[in-house]
């Protein structure tokens, strides 16, 4: 079993990672990429990292286990309160003035960069409580880890990871069950996870509000704006984009226009 990566092969991997995700790994974070890549050479019985990486490049779902495995899934309920804030007392009012401007009912809404599930199940709570009828909230969250989807989609969490849930919130919308916390049928049915890779467009598009947030700190420059372009396209007129509160925009040439609430930071799609 080979116990680290040579050069020549950290460089080989990290092309490979960029090129199909747009993760960029660079010396400070190489010891992460060297002890996934060991669990999946075991994982595999494979001894040297030059033959596994002559298998990643025939066996496409091979690729997607192994981009999986270096991905960070680091999330939890209601992460950044004030992000939370602004959406209740400045985004989800002004998207609403909208809705009944153009006629609509339904609220189009992207969790990218999903892992596993929090942060969608944090805007479906949200929007199930502040929400007047007849408007609705449709979810879509998204990962390239399928392993974050399954537990984002099974809607159950232990103990431990139901911290941060309001307490009348973790009544209403979740049922005890075992050790955790099973999401109920009706704010589950608010979600679809959707495995997506956000180096290619995912062809969808008018979403009203975007939350994708500690995701671009793992991009270089060059992607972070591919990534940026294409939210661009995803999104609605007048809508909104919320990042990491260590990421930003600035002195990136893009059309969205920052905001700066009485909550939080964000973005809007000003044309």
């Amino acid at each position: 079993m080979a116990d680290f990566l040579s050069d020549a092969d950290f460089d080989q991997y990290r092309k490979l990672i960029y090129d199909e995700s747009g993760i960029t790994f660079s010396a400070t974070n190489r010891a992460i990429l060297e002890s996934r890549l060991k669990e999946r050479l075991r994982e595999k019985s494979i001894n040297h990292v030059s033959e596994y990486f002559s298998m990643l490049l025939k066996d496409k779902e091979e690729l997607k286990l192994m981009l999986d495995s270096v991905t960070t899934n680091l999330t939890r309920f209601f992460r950044n309160q004030p992000h939370f804030d602004a959406l209740i007392n400045f985004v989800i009012p002004e998207v609403l003035k909208l809705k009944k401007a153009r006629g609509e009912t339904k609220i189009k809404v992207w969790s990218a960069g999903c892992s596993t599930g929090e942060e969608p199940y944090t805007l479906a709570m949200i929007f199930r409580d502040k929400l007047p009828a007849p408007y609705t909230a449709e979810i879509v969250a998204s990962d390239i880890s399928l392993k974050s989807l399954m537990v984002g989609k099974s809607g159950f969490y232990p103990d431990t990871r139901i911290v941060g849930i309001p307490d009348p919130y973790l009544t209403r919308f979740f049922d005890r069950q075992n050790n955790g916390y099973q999401a109920k049928p009706d704010l589950m049915s608010m979600i679809r996870f959707d495995y997506h890779n956000l180096k290619h467009d995912s062809g969808q598009r008018g979403f009203d509000i975007l939350f994708c947030r500690n995701v671009l700190i793992y991009f270089d420059e060059a992607a972070q704006k591919a990534v940026i372009d294409r939210f661009w396209e995803a999104m609605s007129p007048k809508s909104y984009l919320f990042i990491g509160h260590s990421e930003s925009l600035f002195g990136m040439k893009t059309g969205f226009e920052f905001l700066k609430t009485d909550w939080a930071c964000l973005y809007q799609k000003n044309t």
